[in-house]
């Protein structure tokens, strides 16, 4: 995989970048630049330092979605050290075809960029290193796509979000990079909806969405309707 460690180098954080937000949530990817090509979308992070003050009751719970459905779990404290927090990105897609599956380091279901679906994940990141996780897709094929779902989660179930500086940032070829900033303090979020990506009649388009839920990949699917089956997974021991 050569060709994916070459590409994870050549990232330029200088380089003018479109940040998605509330106000402006939408771009189209195909109007930024060539419509054939791969396109990047990277995840990186970095632990915040634990905040000390306690927060004022119920304030965890804003920008989460169906607080009753899962239970929380008390976010561990040790000592006042930074969280050690492994992020994993993820896609669910939904091609013209019909088919349907995800994309993700768990279950080790990586992809393939040559064949269905497109979309292949480069590695698992377990630390927040600086090159992250980088997922490609393949924009030459992107009649095929009907719709695909970025999103994070956190394996280890540790609730973090609020003590993580995460950003996904997409480099279409030739176009501005997209950026979605994951910087809500929800304390008790275990997955994120990032960005939707859909096929308007030939032109992508990504949506920023930052959906911060208490469950899994199942939970996103059943907020998407995707439909797809899920089961308990782990990763191989590193």
């Amino acid at each position: 995989m050569d060709f994916l460690r070459r590409a994870e180098s050549g990232f330029d954080a200088g380089m003018d970048r479109v940040t998605l937000t509330k106000g402006s949530p939408e771009v189209a990817i195909t109007e930024q630049g060539l419509v054939a090509g791969t396109m990047q979308v990277n995840l990186h992070w970095t632990t915040r330092e634990p905040e000390r003050a306690r927060r004022a009751p119920g304030a965890f719970w804003r920008g989460l979605l169906h607080p009753n459905l899962f239970k929380p779990m008390p976010l561990p404290v040790a000592g006042g050290q930074p969280l050690a927090v492994d992020l994993d990105l993820g896609c669910m897609y939904e091609l013209t075809d019909g088919s349907k599956g995800v994309v993700q380091p768990l279950g080790e279901l990586y992809g393939d960029l040559q064949h269905s679906p497109y979309i292949r994940l480069s590695r698992d990141d377990r630390s927040g290193g600086a090159s992250g996780e980088t997922m490609y897709i393949d924009l030459s094929k992107k009649d095929s796509f009907r719709r695909l779902l970025v999103f994070v989660y956190i394996y280890d179930e540790t609730p973090a979000f609020d003590r993580t500086h995460a950003l996904v940032t997409l480099f279409p070829p030739g176009g501005r990079p997209i950026e979605v900033k994951l910087d809500q303090h929800t304390a008790q979020a275990r997955s994120c909806a990032v960005a939707l990506i859909e096929n308007h009649d030939g032109v992508l388009k990504v949506r920023r969405e930052a959906r911060y839920v208490y469950g899994f990949q199942a939970e996103l699917d059943r907020l998407y309707g995707w439909g797809l089956q899920w089961q308990r997974g782990y990763k191989p021991v590193s």
